[in-house]
């Protein structure tokens, strides 16, 4: 099996254990693993290919751990430019439901092309509604083509207005057709083996569009075939009364009586989570994808990360969806989880070594892995390599880790994934970008006209 060198980095940051910073160090790579992390001292090992690293700083591959690909199509729309959540959910559910299992998939592809050019090797994505035949399977095989490591989320929505919930009705599904397609995906698809390139995670959308009793039914679906569960959870204050007035709990005692903690477990935002909350997500290693960009967009808030983490909460990034944070950039997604939490908690809240780990080994614990986040003999083979020697990073040599976060956030320049390069020099190897991004504009107008948006 050949095997691949990376050597002369401006600085490996390696984000193991012991969170080692190695100036000319190397990476060496056979197949889908790590065999060698070294340092300017020591003798470079050899291999069939060798990849000079000089200028770059490398790191573990980012981690995405929230993210709804298909809004990707629906960026920037006007009638929810300035909405809160509430609102902004009322004025996409009518254009979503008229998504076709094509768009489903190329949204897919131009997310998953996005992150990895961010320095994202591994996403999970959040698909909670299906209409015209659409199914997970058409954003699984997008990852396929792309290359990304992909935890797809098998999201649903049942409660409609009619009886209470937020989405129309002809949005939803019915509670026992989705158990049934949450087990078949799981069946077909799941693989649970170390270096795993896909993983079926089971995901009901929110408090305020599935019951409780869907909630119950998919906890012990996921129990029984050893699979992750995902939603959302105390977003905004409008998702805080709405528990209370529905269920009459609060985001801790709804949760714990649904069985929905666990470290197989995380929940998206979490920004009003109280201190009785973040006690018991600690206790049960219950994990929060945390999404700066997001939560800012929507007014929502700011997520109290510096209470989750020293109360031992599991805590990773989500660029969320394209049409809240009309981007999917990871990188910068951890910028402005240091800038938020410096906003709002003060100026040693976080630092840039802080974002970059709950990008890296922040992410990977959300997701339930123990295989990616780091760089060390025996991780999988997934590091992303920074060019630092432009521009927008003229005279930050001094700490050109640190520069990763606190300057404009660069594209990447080298992606390994699964020991194969999908980025080199800049450009994806996997997928013809100016044709992607036509048939992704294409299919994103023909949305607008099908919602009686544009002709």
């Amino acid at each position: 099996m050949s095997r691949i060198l990376f050597k002369n980095a401006l600085v490996v940051a390696t984000m193991d254990a012991a969170r080692r910073e190695l100036p000319g160090g190397f990476v060496l790579v056979e197949g889908a693993q790590i065999l060698q992390v070294g340092t300017a001292d020591e003798p470079l090992p050899e291999a069939g290919t060798v990849i000079d690293l000089a200028g770059h700083v490398v790191l573990p591959g980012l981690v995405n751990t929230h993210h709804h690909m298909v809004q990707s199509l629906t960026r920037a729309t006007p009638g929810g430019q300035d909405a809160e959540l509430f609102g902004w959910l009322k004025a996409h559910y009518p254009i979503w439901a008229h998504l076709t299992p094509e768009m489903i998939h190329v949204s897919a592809v131009t997310a998953m092309t996005e992150l990895v050019l961010s320095g994202c090797t591994t996403s999970s994505d959040h698909l909670y509604i299906y209409p015209n035949g659409s199914r997970l399977d058409d954003a699984i095989e997008a990852a396929r083509r792309v290359g990304i490591r992909f935890h797809a989320a098998r999201g649903a929505m049942s409660v409609g207005e009619s009886k209470g919930g937020l989405p129309p009705d002809h949005v939803v599904e019915e509670e026992p057709a989705i158990l049934r397609e949450m087990q078949r995906l799981v069946e077909e698809y799941h693989d649970d083996s170390r270096f795993a390139m896909l993983r079926i995670v089971i995901a009901p959308c929110s408090p305020f569009t599935v019951s409780e009793d869907l909630m119950r039914e998919s906890a012990k679906l996921a129990r029984h075939y050893g699979v992750s569960l995902h939603t959302h959870l105390a977003e905004n204050d409008n998702d805080i009364a709405y528990s209370l007035e529905v269920f009459g709990k609060d985001p801790a005692d709804y949760v714990e009586s649904l069985d929905w903690v666990g470290p197989d477990v995380w929940h998206a935002h979490c920004v009003k989570l109280d201190d009785k909350a973040i006690r018991l997500f600690g206790r049960t290693g219950t994990g929060v994808a945390h999404c700066p960009c997001s939560n800012m967009r929507l007014a929502s808030g700011i997520a109290p990360l510096g209470k989750m983490r020293a109360a031992g909460v599991p805590v990773g990034l989500g660029v969320d969806g394209s049409a809240s944070a009309d981007a999917g950039h990871l990188l910068a997604e951890a910028r402005q989880a240091m800038l938020l939490q410096r906003v709002g908690f003060g100026p040693a809240a976080m630092s840039a070594r802080d974002a970059l780990e709950l990008a890296t080994r922040g992410g990977a614990r959300v997701l339930g892995r123990d295989d990616i986040g780091a760089l060390a003999p025996g991780m999988a083979a997934d590091l992303v390599a920074f060019d630092v020697t432009g521009l927008d990073f003229a005279g930050a040599q001094a700490d050109p880790v640190a520069a990763l976060v606190f300057c404009t956030p660069p594209k990447v320049s080298y992606s390994m994934i699964n020991g194969r390069l999908i980025v080199r020099k800049g450009e994806m190897q996997t997928i013809d970008l100016p044709k992607q991004v036509e048939q992704h504009n294409r299919l994103a107008h023909q949305l607008r006209v099908k919602a009686g948006l544009a002709s």
